[in-house]
């Protein structure tokens, strides 16, 4: 399975909408309503006109819990979705299938669309998720917030989002979030049945089985390779690790 990514490029992103729209236009308008707002494929599918129109803010329930969470409707997207939806069937799915058919448009139509799209311009990791990633990517380089999008994806943690994103956890933030209460817990965590010390250990080991071997012959330049980039990413953990107070 292909990893889906978010598209970082205005001009690539231009040129995806742009390609959905010699396609059908109500693609177009699916795609810039999951990557303008951050929501699933299947809630947008399953939007009627009445449910987005005039709408500042749209609210979805998400997970098994049945959570509600609000996602807001940018100002320039809220006008091409009222142009859009001016003069339609509110009752009628935004996203409507064939001309004679009152359901909308398939989940697996709508995947087939944005794969054939993503093909057309030379993007091969195109999915289902990619609107949802490309607008959590944007707003994570413009704000820096993970917590915000933690939350509005219903993720367990921050580390799920950063995955979710492509991107590498900030570690200073990490820790100047943590609350009393995650500090306690994570005293507890570390501390039962000595997995701290467990984890530690094992980083221990595999660093002293590193520096032990270093310079044996059997060594390729994959190897060196490899360390090389271990060692950056701990230096850059490490730094983040001492300067937080």
């Amino acid at each position: 399975m292909n990893w889906v990514a978010p598209i970082k490029d205005q001009e690539t992103l231009k040129n995806f909408g742009e390609t959905l729209k010699q396609v059908d236009y109500k693609y177009y308008i699916m795609f810039e309503l999951g990557v303008g707002t951050g929501l699933q494929l299947q809630d947008i599918l399953a939007f009627k006109n009445k449910d987005v129109t005039g709408k500042k803010e749209i609210e979805v329930t998400i997970g098994t819990r049945n959570m509600k969470n609000v996602f807001t409707v940018p100002e320039e997207l809220q006008q091409i979705i009222n142009e859009y939806t001016k003069g339609k069937d509110p009752e009628a799915y935004l996203i409507l299938g064939h001309s004679s058919s009152n359901k909308p448009v398939s989940r697996e139509q709508a995947y087939r669309v944005l794969r054939s799209a993503g093909h057309k311009i030379g993007l091969n990791s195109i999915g289902a998720q990619t609107m949802r990633k490309t607008y959590a990517w944007n707003y994570y380089k413009e704000t820096g917030d993970i917590y915000h999008l933690q939350k509005l994806f219903n993720h367990a943690s921050p580390s799920i989002t950063y995955r979710f994103i492509g991107e590498k956890p900030n570690i200073e933030v990490f820790l100047k979030k943590m609350t009393p209460q995650e500090n306690e817990r994570s005293r507890y965590l570390l501390y039962l049945n000595d997995n701290g010390k467990k984890k530690l250990n094992k980083i221990i080991d595999i660093l002293t089985g590193i520096r032990d071997n270093f310079d044996s012959p059997a060594n390729n330049d994959a190897f060196y390779g490899k360390v090389d980039c271990l060692l950056q990413e701990l230096e850059a953990l490490m730094e983040n690790y001492e300067n937080t107070k």
